[in-house]
């Protein structure tokens, strides 16, 4: 049984929950998002597996995932890039925002994402039951193909990625 962290808004921690009843229940919980980007400046993105509990097969950030209770925050984001993508790369907290979004399963995401970027152009191997395929795209390539598909992305993917290219900006 996998459990989150409950948090309240300026990210306390709360409490615990088992992971499925947290989404069924659209507590508010910690989470954490990994944007990985190569030296030419495209994000690594990749294809949920089809047997994922929500969202199956839809295109994300490089990884997603909650840190366990007594885990720490950057502990949760080293292991669980290893697990999900195969891959080992420095990373920095870049930012943190509260999101709400409910599917179509009658799940709900309520999480405070804390946001990680890296850089490398080590290729990835991940996990397939975690991930079905991965590419890296250029942003202006992947925001128009948001824009033309929004519904083969994550909506959590959807709601991050201008606030990722904002903080990138100068």
């Amino acid at each position: 049984m996998e459990e989150v962290v409950l948090v309240d808004e300026q990210d306390n921690a709360i409490g615990s929950m088992e992971k499925l009843e947290a989404h069924e229940k659209g507590v508010l919980h910690r989470a954490f998002s990994i944007f990985i980007f190569n030296n030419d400046n495209e994000l690594l993105i990749h294809q949920r597996a089809a047997e994922k509990y929500h969202s199956a097969n839809l295109w994300t950030n490089t990884c997603c995932s909650h840190p366990r209770p007594e885990e720490a925050l950057e502990d949760a984001v080293v292991r669980r890039l290893d697990e999900e993508m195969g891959m080992m790369c420095n990373v920095e907290h870049a930012f943190s925002f509260i999101y709400r979004s409910e599917f179509d399963n009658d799940l709900i995401e309520h999480e405070l994402d804390h946001v990680f970027i890296g850089y490398t152009d080590d290729v990835p191997t991940p996990d397939p039951e975690e991930v079905q395929a991965f590419e890296y795209i250029s942003l202006p390539e992947l925001v128009r193909n948001i824009a033309e598909d929004p519904e083969k992305y994550t909506t959590w993917f959807r709601i991050c990625l201008p606030r990722v290219i904002d903080y990138l900006e100068p």
